[in-house]
């Protein structure tokens, strides 16, 4: 089969003929139809990032494809059904601790390494081994709607932390980070699962008027100022009421004190959710007043991707017409412009913007 292989850091991807994937017992193979790119991939192809990733390596996590093999094992998927293959695999040997991989893109610790030296390889190939449990029924779609499909790539971060959130009909949400990528899709994430109001603060004038477009009043944007108490009051005062819950989904880049501004934002009882990178390139830390935790009793949840049952009641939004995929512009590429659609995802990143490689 043809894939687009990373040799080393810093190089371009190579597109190969490399041997198809092998099938074993608990796993899948996935005829990959489409797959999304990133906007951060040149990042971590160069190693700024710095994941944790053994080349050489077929990169690309998670993708829409068509089950071509099945193994033994496997009781209800069947040659030709649509699925959303997973990325995030985790070891099947400790149940409340398991180690964790990003299929073709990270790892963290030595378990997830031994993880990744066997479903290492991503969707950036004609074919892709998955784990039984990782290959996501989603129903039937046409093959013209498959690009659109690989947006709950991104959808099922944020909704991974309203779910840890217990978020609720009815209750009011803030997204820090909002202008962003996964930001956005939190904003509609959120009001698909009911949020009465979400405040969606930051300092793209562009996107925030946007939000405000596709969503109407549901949504409230606040321009941030840089000032951290300034900024606290006024993300408040544009919310109808107290607020429920904060997700933060910041980039690495942002500064911490940024992301203070919008968790302390949040009413005595309520809940804050740490999703994003901030902090993880070095530098100062998020520094939460412990008294304010304390005699607000406030919930704290760091919360890396989403449950392994996430995808199924994603794709029941989806399919009841709450949460919408075509709010997403999606450019395609073939598999042979790999390393174009490496260059474009970072040159059009942005909320709504996908790019696409279709092998």
């Amino acid at each position: 089969m043809k894939a687009a292989v990373l040799r080393a850091f810093g190089s371009p991807l190579a597109i190969e003929t490399v041997p198809d994937p092998v099938l074993g017992t608990g796993e899948i193979v996935v005829d990959v139809v489409a797959t999304g790119v990133l906007s951060y991939a040149n990042e971590v192809f160069s190693g700024e990032r710095n994941y944790q990733l053994q080349l050489p390596v077929v990169p690309g996590p998670g993708c829409i494809g068509r089950v071509s093999a099945v193994g033994p094992d496997a009781t209800h998927l069947k040659i030709g059904d649509w699925v959303f293959c997973d990325p995030t695999i985790r070891s099947r040997d400790n149940a409340m601790m398991p180690d964790i991989t990003l299929q073709g893109w990270s790892a963290r610790g030595p378990g997830a390494l031994k993880l990744q030296r066997h479903f290492g390889d991503g969707a950036f190939a004609e074919k892709v081994l998955v784990p039984t449990e990782n290959a996501k029924p989603i129903g039937e779609i046409s093959e013209s709607d498959a690009a659109h499909w690989c947006a709950i790539n991104t959808l099922l971060v944020p909704y991974g932390g309203f779910l840890a959130a217990n978020l609720q009909a009815g209750e009011t949400v803030l997204v820090s980070g909002a202008t962003g990528n996964f930001g956005s899709a939190a904003v509609a994430v959120a009001l698909a699962m009911g949020a009465a109001c979400v405040v969606a603060p930051g300092r793209n004038e562009a996107v925030l008027a946007d939000l405000e477009s596709r969503f109407g009043d549901r949504v409230r944007t606040v321009r941030l100022s840089g000032h951290e108490d300034d900024d606290r009051e006024r993300m408040k005062r544009v919310a109808p009421g107290p607020i429920d819950c904060v997700l933060d989904i910041m980039p690495p880049s942002v500064a911490t004190s940024v992301v203070r501004a919008a968790i302390m934002t949040v009413r005595p009882y309520g809940r804050a959710v740490l999703m994003g990178g901030v902090g993880m390139l070095g530098g100062a830390g998020l520094d939460l007043p412990y008294p304010w935790i304390m005699r607000n009793c406030i919930t704290i949840h760091g919360v890396w991707m989403y449950p392994p049952d996430a995808t199924v009641k994603l794709v029941g939004l989806i399919r009841g017409g709450l949460l919408r995929l075509d709010h997403s512009d999606v450019t395609t590429f073939d598999l042979a412009q790999a390393n174009e659609a490496v260059a474009h995802a970072a040159a059009h990143a942005g909320p709504f913007r996908m790019t696409v490689i279709k092998p």
